[in-house]
């Protein structure tokens, strides 16, 4: 393959991180590929909250703006598909996508996004993104001032129900079983409001994605509209792996982010992540469109250096 035939970047993943990276390196008239397999993180969400100028709007919706924005940078091309293979080869990065084809690039930017995991509990998976969620800050504002819940047993169960208390004065946590609560953290939340319940959670009730209650061991019910729950992060793609970026905690229980440093680079160069893949990243739209706009500019920094 000719010089003239490889690109500068490849993005892979067009979600918000993606797209976000495309048109900054598009608007720097760098030649640009952007795979998208058309699977955001938040294609099951209603609404993004507190995205600003796009506040409660479908997600796909600012996806397809943004798609029709890049139509404009003749430097970029969106193509839809996956990439399912990748390699470092002679200063380059091979990709290989699921039509068989092959594309060649100095740079490629990782926007992939993660795949969420909540708890394994009856009802959770059917009300994901809904009812039930794992960011107050997207979330918190739709239920408020609903009888709220949230669903964890880890070290900051306390401060998660805390922090719910600012949207509803009727915040439970549901330990699941666990072992009791640390004496300051119990003393916190009997401060704050926020019941305590110790008891079993055999699953969650209400039609469809809604939630009305949760069910505790021997059919006992406690009124719950809307559950907070912690959500592993796990890689949705195997290319990173592939092309040999470290996992920032590789015994993390919680998360599979790569290790990158402030500007964006993964431990390989010339490979770097945006978006949730990345270990400084907090997952929410706003971020991910802030990550790819700097993770565009250093690459755009990085080729210059290089030519």
């Amino acid at each position: 393959m000719s010089v003239a035939d490889r690109w500068e970047c490849i993005v892979v993943g067009g979600g918000a991180a993606g797209l976000s990276a495309a048109l900054v390196l598009g608007r720097a008239r760098r030649r640009t590929l952007l795979v998208d397999a058309g699977e955001p993180s938040n294609r099951v969400a209603e609404g993004m909250g507190g995205v600003l100028g796009h506040d409660r709007r479908a997600p796909e919706e600012l996806y397809a703006a943004g798609r029709a924005e890049l139509e404009a940078y003749p430097s970029v091309e969106l193509r839809p598909g996956r990439v399912v293979g990748g390699a470092a080869r002679d200063d380059v990065f091979e990709l290989e996508l699921e039509d068989g084809s092959r594309e060649v690039a100095r740079a490629v930017l990782l926007a992939t996004g993660m795949d969420y995991h909540p708890p394994d509990v009856d009802g959770v998976a059917e009300r994901w993104g809904r009812s039930v969620f794992h960011c107050p800050f997207c979330h918190g504002w739709e239920v408020r001032d609903r009888p709220l819940g949230v669903l964890d047993a880890s070290a900051r169960a306390a401060e998660r129900a805390l922090l719910l208390r600012l949207w509803s004065d009727d915040v439970t946590l549901y330990t699941n079983g666990a072992a009791g609560l640390e004496a300051g953290d119990a003393a916190r939340l009997d401060r704050a409001g926020v019941s305590v319940e110790e008891r079993t959670v055999d699953g969650l009730r209400g039609p469809g994605d809604q939630l009305e209650a949760v069910v505790l061991a021997e059919g006992a019910e406690r009124r719950c509209e809307a559950l907070l729950v912690p959500a592993a992060m796990r890689q949705r793609s195997e290319l990173a792996r592939q092309l040999g970026a470290r996992v920032a905690d590789p015994d993390s229980p919680a998360t599979e982010a790569l290790e990158m440093d402030p500007l964006f680079r993964t431990t390989v160069p010339r490979l770097y992540a945006a978006g949730d893949v990345g270990a400084h990243a907090m997952p929410s739209v706003t971020s991910a469109i802030a990550a790819g706009s700097a993770a565009a500019k250093t690459i755009v920094f990085d080729l210059l250096t290089e030519a």
